[in-house]
């Protein structure tokens, strides 16, 4: 993924129909589950300084991580106003945070600056990243079901015109794609995950690019201004559009499943149910849910918090 920046009734639904109906409250944030006169499991354990990206998926996993944890007895300062990886990184090595949200594919491709040509599954990819964090003193807690991997969309009626199933299908139409306008971020251009891959793994050496904001990329197809465009698998935007999506068979944009990378330092200080909590939140984090998550930020504009809560409670996490 290229700059980055959703049981009981089942999480996704429980969630539509609270946004829906507006019932959710912004001070939900304290726990309703507090034992009756028994100390949860994080009361008295150090403050844990959780950092995310300032983009809406890293925005709402903040959420849902601090609140789940508070629920527990925990205190979290949430900082999530991080640029970027190289950035959040940098923060977590200096000791600034304790963890913060990252994509796997990222770890390999961003912070060890490897291609990650080789992996050929999701579970292959965390173990590459968490090896690569071990060596630094963190680790990756287990990795949500959901994949935000950025993905070739184009329209169902042009897809049916040219009986497209596969990436490697845009170069049938014309001389090696020749009539397919590409919409996707400028820095897209030079990247395996964008046109260089395009090029060298589908044989799409003649299609066209054009470089968008990846804010306009969903309109851009909608509209007619590009022919197929780069779209991310959990993007709120999709509640919106109905895009059909490509399968990626050489899988260029490789497994963008989300884990905690969390300082050895910090398990060891807040005890097992740290790492419980947050395993159990992820856990229900699958593409629809966190498609529905981001959809009731960047779609129905509810706060994170708020959006985070409302899920939190329908799945008993809260």
């Amino acid at each position: 993924m290229n700059h980055r920046r959703t049981t009981v009734l089942g999480g996704s639904v429980a969630l539509v129909v609270l946004v829906a109906l507006t019932i959710v409250a912004v001070g939900a944030a304290r726990s309703s589950r507090a034992d009756h006169g028994q100390a949860l499991p994080g009361t008295g354990k150090p403050t844990i300084n959780l950092g995310a990206k300032s983009f809406t998926e890293e925005k709402v996993l903040g959420q849902l991580w601090k609140q789940a944890l508070e629920a527990k007895g925990y205190t979290v300062k949430l900082n999530d106003s991080f640029s970027g990886a190289a950035v959040a990184d940098a923060a977590l090595k200096s000791g600034k945070i304790d963890l913060y949200p990252e994509y796997t594919w990222l770890v390999i491709t961003y912070v060890a600056h490897q291609q990650g040509k080789n992996i050929k599954t999701a579970q292959q990819a965390w173990d590459v990243a968490n090896q690569i964090e071990k060596k630094q003193g963190f680790k990756l807690l287990k990795m949500t079901p959901f994949s935000d991997a950025n993905a070739v969309a184009v329209l169902p009626s042009y897809a049916k015109k040219y009986n497209l199933k596969t990436i490697g299908d845009l170069k049938k139409i014309g001389t090696n794609a020749s009539n397919v306008t590409y919409g996707d971020a400028p820095e897209n251009r030079t990247l395996w995950t964008g046109l260089l891959g395009l090029k060298g793994a589908y044989g799409l050496t003649n299609i066209k690019f054009k470089g968008l904001d990846f804010g306009l990329l969903f309109s851009a197809l909608a509209h007619g201004s590009v022919d197929a465009a780069d779209v991310f698998l959990t993007a709120g935007q999709l509640t919106q559009y109905k895009f059909t999506i490509l399968k990626d068979d050489k899988n260029i944009f490789g497994f963008q499943n989300v884990a905690p990378i969390v300082s050895d330092k910090l398990l060891k200080a807040e005890g097992p149910a740290f790492a419980q909590t947050l395993n159990a939140v992820d856990a229900k984090l699958t593409t629809n849910a966190m498609i529905q998550l981001n959809s009731a930020v960047d779609v129905k504009k509810l706060d994170p918090a708020v959006v985070a809560s409302a899920f939190l409670k329908a799945n008993g996490l809260k």
